[in-house]
């Protein structure tokens, strides 16, 4: 006579059987006229170190590709590197460019890095910092997202003002294609 638990392993244990033997099986692919881009995540890392002019966005090569329409999230990690002679207080923001729509994406500019330092000295200040930028967009067609920053000397000048990437911490920018 089964019981319950032995009727459930033996079910259980079947269903593992059926499914190991048809883990194996081929699907056949659709045809190609019919197949539609595949992509809906990408990555893309920093490989260089962008240096900011005072007050002006600049162009870094950092930038993905939204293969076609849709809603899709966007992040981004930022890391800024700063430094200067006190007083300053210098800071550097990024934010995220449309550049097929000529338009930055509503909301994306972020806060990397500031130094604020009062103490008029001889010994320069500096630091590293990585922010993150997340956002949603929606585009019609395919669209190229690029990261952009800025580099603003509220008091003082910054001697050193990067957008930087190596082992130690890279830039990245990435996607997902969350909706239609």
């Amino acid at each position: 006579m089964l019981t319950r638990r032995t009727a459930f392993t033996a079910i259980a244990a079947t269903t593992l059987l059926v499914g190991a033997a048809t883990a194996g099986v081929a699907q056949s692919d659709p045809p190609a006229a019919s197949a539609a881009p595949s992509a809906t995540t990408g990555i893309e890392h920093l490989h260089a170190q962008v240096d900011l002019p005072a007050g002006a966005w600049t162009d870094t090569p950092l930038e993905v590709t939204l293969p076609r329409s849709g809603t899709y999230e966007l992040n981004a990690d930022v890391r800024g590197r700063l430094q200067g002679l006190p007083p300053v207080n210098i800071y550097i923001t990024a934010r995220l460019w449309n550049v097929t729509s000529g338009t930055a994406v509503p909301e994306s500019e972020r806060l990397v890095n500031q130094i604020i330092d009062t103490n008029a000295g001889d010994a320069e200040s500096g630091s590293n910092q990585t922010a993150p930028v997340s956002e949603l967009i929606r585009v019609k067609k395919p669209t190229t997202i690029r990261l952009q920053a800025r580099r603003i000397d509220a008091a003082g000048a910054a001697t050193i003002s990067q957008i930087y990437s190596d082992a130690q911490g890279y830039t990245s920018l990435r996607y997902e294609r969350v909706g239609s």
